[in-house]
């Protein structure tokens, strides 16, 4: 018998909902030291895809941190982009912002040009299935040169949780299986934060995977 269900709905189009839902979400300790690792992994000089830029909160951060690095962010939303340009001010003429749907495998198609490294935060697990990430992370192995890396942190099912999880949220052994599948050698997950299987809520629970092509 399952304790519960986690997951999220949202509203991603409208204004006033984003705008409240990135007030919510002002990184945490926790999801800094999640962008901290992720920065760790991407070179000098190296030119990043973001998918689901969100509010851009990680875009600041990597950006202020490393001024070499060019930044494209990807999202399916004009009003994130609204939100992104004034969370990442003064750092925004090293950032092109590219409107695709991830569901829509063609997505690649709308780069504006090939990035050396792929990353993404709480974003694919709102693709609603594991098909549809399998198709992301499979389009990310074409898009990327050799060795080139994709970083993800995202929501997970955690292991030992009697709790039913939204079919986009799912364990870590099936993500890396995916990303062998889609092509990436000796997939990895670095880190897990906020594990909580007792009483977890939809911002609970989340891991960091990386593969190199």
């Amino acid at each position: 018998m399952t304790r519960g269900f986690v997951g999220a709905q949202h509203k991603f189009h409208d204004a006033a909902f984003v705008q409240g839902w990135a007030d919510r979400f002002v990184p945490t300790p926790p999801r800094l030291a999640l962008f901290d690792l992720i920065l760790q992994h991407l070179s000098a000089n190296t030119h990043v895809l973001e998918l689901g830029l969100g509010p851009g909160y990680m875009a600041r951060h990597i950006l202020e941190r490393n001024e070499t690095i060019e930044y494209e962010g990807l999202d399916f939303s004009e009003v994130f982009f609204d939100v992104a340009r004034k969370t990442i001010g003064r750092s925004m003429p090293r950032v092109t912002l590219t409107k695709a749907d991830l569901m829509d495998q063609t997505w690649p198609r709308s780069l504006a040009r090939p990035p050396a490294a792929i990353i993404s935060t709480w974003a694919l697990h709102d693709l609603g299935s594991q098909e549809a990430i399998a198709d992301v992370y499979a389009r990310c192995h074409e898009v990327l040169p050799p060795g080139g890396v994709l970083l993800n942190g995202d929501f997970i099912k955690p292991e030992g949780t009697d709790w039913d999880y939204e079919p986009g949220r799912f364990e870590v052994a099936r993500h890396l299986e995916l990303l062998r599948q889609a092509g990436f050698r000796d997939p990895v997950s670095m880190s897990q934060y906020e594990t909580n299987t007792e009483n977890p809520t939809a911002a609970h629970n989340y891991a960091c995977l990386m593969a190199v092509k």
